[in-house]
């Protein structure tokens, strides 16, 4: 019975791993279509490698990690640049991707796939902890996760490659994620650093996580459908 309930336990953490972090799964995959299509690949792989360094670390500070608000604002102020420097410079947002890139643009953009990462790691260890008290239920289950976001970030890098108007979708969830980090920073700073929980505006989280869910359910059914004939 015991062991029915830690792959119980585990199979949820993957599922709401999944679903928590849909947004992060479609970011991964607009940050590295920046590369060429050849260096994709590489750089999620080395992303996985730092996801999985900086979840286990975040598991072990549970209490430490918590209180990384700024590191929600920073995370927040990016996919919120990103966002608004597609819808509002279209003509940089529709550039091809370059050919080539240097050893440090390269390494560039697998410091912001870490930097998100570790933004949406805050939350998702607090989802994690409250779940199992078992740590290998819960490593198992956040690490089994975090392989099923990159497998969802390769199909993403796939339709934003093969549908145009996928793009337009990704940006737009990606402006929703840069919101959903800002309070959810903003939240922490009252409430565990500050210790004012009556200024947390209470963003709940997972109805949010299902509003993202929804917009790229109806978006992606938009992207893909065929044009009408002029």
């Amino acid at each position: 019975m015991e062991l029915t309930g830690a792959l119980a336990a585990i199979l949820t953490l993957i599922v709401l791993e999944v679903i928590l972090s849909a947004d992060n799964a479609l970011i991964l995959g607009v940050i590295v279509q920046k590369l060429p299509p050849a260096l994709r690949r590489k750089a999620l792989f080395y992303g996985i490698l730092g996801a999985y360094v900086l979840r286990g670390l975040a598991l072990l500070f549970a209490a430490l990690v918590i209180k990384l608000w700024w590191v929600q604002a920073l995370g927040a102020a990016y996919l919120l640049h990103i966002a608004l420097k597609h819808f509002l410079s279209p003509q940089e947002a529709h550039a091809p991707p370059p050919l080539e890139v240097s050893a440090a643009q390269f390494w560039k953009v697998v410091a912001q796939v870490e930097l998100m990462d570790l933004a949406f790691a805050v939350d998702s260890v607090l989802v994690a902890v409250a779940l199992s008290e078992k740590l290998w239920v819960v490593y198992t289950g956040v690490f089994l996760g975090i392989l099923a976001l990159r497998m969802l970030a390769s199909l993403v890098v796939t339709l934003l490659d093969r549908y145009p108007r996928f793009k337009h979708l990704a940006y737009l969830v990606v402006g929703l994620a840069g919101a959903k980090l800002a309070v959810g920073g903003w939240d922490k700073l009252m409430k565990e650093v500050l210790g004012r929980p009556e200024l947390a505006l209470g963003l709940d989280k997972e109805a949010f996580s299902l509003l993202i869910l929804l917009v790229l359910l109806l978006g992606t059914l938009w992207a893909t459908r065929k044009p009408a004939p002029a």
